[in-house]
């Protein structure tokens, strides 16, 4: 079981963020994870919320180990084919320590806000699908052309190529049995959700069916959810347990709302059962 710890930037500043990824690094945590919005989520909205993709390449400099990511990546932020530099610069800042994560983006207070569209649903399922294939294109490819609906490339190339060949790890984050989920299977060297257990029992289920049909093996795809650790320390070992037993072997551990010392606590009492 890999163990990834969200560090939430909610309220948080450079000297906290950092102190926290350390900890992640020192502690054996596999991964240390970011979100993707301009704006806390919890709490006073107006508090500091540092932007994800400066963040990573602040905390790939400041890091030797430990590998980064923002959980998920929403699309409708940025044209894929410049999120794909951004994540090229990262990769290469961190020595091959990016985890590329991609989702279809939800916060619409957030997009009217900042004057960015938002787009209904449907096209924000097609435009995830489109972005993953430019993201891949601009990894990999000298001239890359891609002619979608909503995106488009005409003989794109970028230089350096990430350390990670052929490009990091692509995580999608989907939840949806109709439309995000089968977009995961089809395309996602990494699949994160969440729910509990019987939640995702269903939901692996469609996942699986999906890879099928891609013709893909669905236990090449790593599957990821989230553990919560403000529950009783039996309760916390039971569902993770349960979710190793359907295959989930990746889990982001919630920064909980006890703070330092319940984390602390978790590193020393229950994640190296986790590990084993």
């Amino acid at each position: 079981m890999r163990l990834g710890l969200d560090v939430a930037q909610h309220h948080l500043e450079w000297d906290e963020l950092l102190r926290r990824v350390r900890f992640a690094e020192e502690a054996g945590f596999d991964g240390a994870w970011v979100f993707d919005h301009f704006q806390a989520l919890y709490g006073a909205r107006r508090g500091p919320c540092m932007e994800a993709w400066t963040l990573l390449a602040a905390l790939a400099a400041s890091t030797e180990r430990i590998r980064l990511g923002a959980l998920v990546t929403g699309v409708t932020y940025r044209h894929p084919s410049i999120l794909a530099t951004e994540a090229v610069t990262v990769d290469q800042v961190s020595n091959g320590r990016l985890e590329m994560s991609l989702g279809a983006a939800w916060m619409e207070d957030e997009h009217r806000e900042l004057g960015i569209p938002f787009p209904p649903r449907q096209e924000r399922f097609e435009r995830l699908e489109e972005a993953v294939q430019v993201v891949k294109l601009i990894m990999t490819t000298d001239g890359a052309t891609f002619d979608g609906r909503h995106y488009q490339l005409r003989g794109a190339s970028y230089l350096p190529r990430p350390v990670q060949r052929p490009h990091p790890p692509i995580w999608i984050g989907a939840g949806g049995p109709l439309h995000t989920i089968p977009i995961a299977a089809r395309h996602a060297d990494v699949w994160h959700t969440f729910g509990s257990p019987p939640d995702l029992r269903r939901k692996s289920s469609v996942f699986d069916e999906h890879a099928k049909l891609a013709g893909r093996d669905p236990s090449s795809i790593l599957k990821a959810t989230d553990l919560s650790i403000s529950e009783p320390w039996d309760e916390v070992r039971s569902t993770a347990e349960a979710v190793r037993r359907l295959g989930f072997s990746y889990l982001v551990v919630d920064w909980p709302t006890e703070g330092w010392d319940r984390v602390e606590e978790f590193v020393d009492r229950v994640m190296p059962e986790l590990a084993r």
